[in-house]
């Protein structure tokens, strides 16, 4: 029997209750943009009116090491102010938060996401120079992904090349082909060959630290491209018990959650990269 993508992608539809899941993260993220010890809200990394970015300190100070945030909604949906919350975890641990929005699908193509978020990253690192640690959540899990996959002193010859040093793509997609037959698919505005381009399972794997993160509770597709993709990449993954595709963010903003230590471990082993100031 053929696989019914449509109910494999559409989570919404999979988990009945995720309206008051994100009733709560709009709440939380609100009540910590309120907290947060030290915040730098709506920085503009580009021309575009959803081309800005939030970043949460964990102190009084910009010395922290950095985590970039990448939201999902299918690319289609949502913006930063949904997730501050996502930062409260590791600014207890030490290490900041930038959270991005960006222009979403069908107003711009796929291709121009990844562009906004890589300028995001260029600008951080103009702003606050470290090596960062990209995580994200669906969408946000891909694009995080095509983060470490990204040569970037070909995009701005000033960047160095240990710019993204590891990723923790959280519920990603990174095959886009079987979502083309979907009604999630159609408004990504891809063809079959450029499905395949934005694919990161498809892309050489790149230097640097991969796990990703799938919910237990998720379609067998979801598990199927995180255990496939980490196996392309010779990453690792992990399905967190329990967690739908909503309730996979509940652990980054608890400070205590194996997840955000991870993230946290990962941070501060930036400081000590040997890429970390590589040029080439």
């Amino acid at each position: 029997m053929p696989l019914d993508l449509q109910a494999e992608y559409d989570n919404r539809a999979r988990v009945p209750d995720h309206l008051a899941i994100m009733t709560g993260w709009a709440r939380d993220a609100m009540a910590w943009r309120a907290a947060a010890p030290l915040t730098e809200l709506d920085l503009p990394y580009g021309p575009g009116a959803r081309e800005r970015l939030d970043i949460f300190w964990p102190g009084r100070d910009r010395t922290a090491p950095l985590a970039l945030f990448i939201h999902g909604g299918y690319w289609q949906a949502l913006d930063k102010s949904w997730f501050s919350h996502c930062a409260r975890g590791l600014n207890a641990r030490g290490v900041g938060v930038a959270i991005p929005s960006y222009d979403l699908c069908p107003s711009v193509a796929l291709v121009r996401i990844v562009e906004e978020i890589r300028n995001a990253v260029i600008f951080l690192h103009r702003r606050h120079p470290r090596p960062l640690v990209a995580t994200g959540h669906s969408a946000g899990g891909h694009l995080s992904a095509m983060l470490l996959a990204t040569h970037w002193p070909r995009l701005d010859a000033r960047m160095p090349t240990g710019l993204v040093l590891a990723a923790v793509p959280i519920s990603g997609v990174f095959e886009l082909e079987p979502l083309l037959s979907t009604t999630i698919g159609a408004p990504l505005r891809l063809s079959r060959e450029s499905a395949r381009v934005l694919s990161p399972r498809y892309l050489t794997p790149p230097r640097g630290t991969m796990h990703a993160i799938v919910g237990g509770s998720e379609s067998a597709e979801f598990i199927r491209q995180t255990r496939d993709f980490a196996a392309a990449w010779g990453g690792t993954w992990e399905a967190l018990e329990g967690r739908n595709h909503f309730t996979v963010l509940a652990p980054l903003a608890d400070p205590e959650s194996a997840l955000v230590a991870r993230l946290a471990a990962l941070c501060w082993d930036t400081r000590a990269s040997p890429d970390a100031d590589a040029s080439t």
